[in-house]
């Protein structure tokens, strides 16, 4: 049974849905106070693929609750056949097309797909090149061709630097290794020596004790290592360690990934690739 008061929200595409989702969830965010059932419908690039999202749609629509509908659709058929459904149909992309036309002089394309193509080869292979040098170069395990990393992260473990460095990697094309600091490097208060040489290219992560605790006793539960004073311990001496050495670091308890990878890249003054 579900939530009353729950309303559902479609991001409705002719291809991957990704565009859609990200400017669904950044309106949806604006909502706290309301609870959202969230459905995307990819490749929705046909009339008969277009009815059948209509029927998910009116599925769920009751009681006066309509369905929140986000539209990327390009082909305006197809359009029109989700417009007619029972639920508010938001088209994201006309809200701006229309406007951009009548600026520019000139009508949109009207092809399908164009915001996902691999419109430039050499960009691509750069951000699947940053990719593959995010997993090697991961949790210290290799510190070979660090010279060439746009960012090293540091902090304790499971503070959130893999999934950083992979989204800085497929998001932004930066090259991103990362580094754990350990308890070991807290007896004398110094850098791990192979970081020494890349001072400039560090930055740190850090996160609160309780939510590192909860986070490490799902990897390995009752240990020391997830117990909430040790976990306590490091956060406070890998922070003294970082202020110490002058390397900026960012709290990742309350922040997503995608917005602790765009401070990176912000306060870094890193190079990004255009996708």
């Amino acid at each position: 049974m579900e939530t009353p008061g729950l309303r559902h929200a479609f991001f409705v595409s002719d291809r991957t849905g990704i565009t859609a989702e990200m400017l669904g969830h950044s309106l949806l965010a604006q909502f706290e106070g309301v609870q959202f059932k969230e459905t995307t419908l990819p490749f929705v690039d046909s009339v008969e693929r277009a009815n059948e999202a209509v029927r998910q749609i009116n599925e769920v629509a009751r009681d006066g609750l309509r369905p929140l509908v986000f539209s990327t659709l390009v082909d305006t058929e197809v359009s029109a056949v989700i417009a007619k459904s029972n639920g508010l149909y938001l088209d994201c992309f006309q809200v701006f097309i229309s406007p951009m036309e009548q600026e520019l002089g000139v009508s949109h394309s009207h092809e399908i797909g164009r915001s996902h193509r691999v419109r430039n080869t050499n960009e691509y292979h750069s951000r699947i090149e940053a990719v593959n040098f995010c997993l090697a170069h991961d949790d210290g395990v290799s510190t070979k061709e660090l010279h060439e990393a746009d960012v090293i992260l540091v902090g304790v473990s499971r503070s959130g630097k893999t999934p950083t460095c992979l989204y800085l990697g497929l998001q932004y094309g930066i090259r991103a290794a990362n580094y754990p600091l350990i308890p070991e490097d807290f007896q004398d208060m110094k850098l791990p020596a192979r970081l020494n040489k890349y001072r400039r290219k560090l930055f740190g992560l850090t996160i609160q004790a309780p939510r590192l605790a909860h986070i490490r006793n799902e990897r390995r539960p009752n240990s020391r290592y997830a117990q909430l004073d040790n976990c306590q311990y490091e956060i406070d001496r890998a922070e003294m360690l970082m202020r110490e050495e002058g390397i900026p670091f960012l709290d990742a308890t309350n922040r997503s990934i995608e917005e602790l990878a765009a401070t990176i890249v912000h306060q870094g003054q890193l190079h990004r690739q255009s996708f």
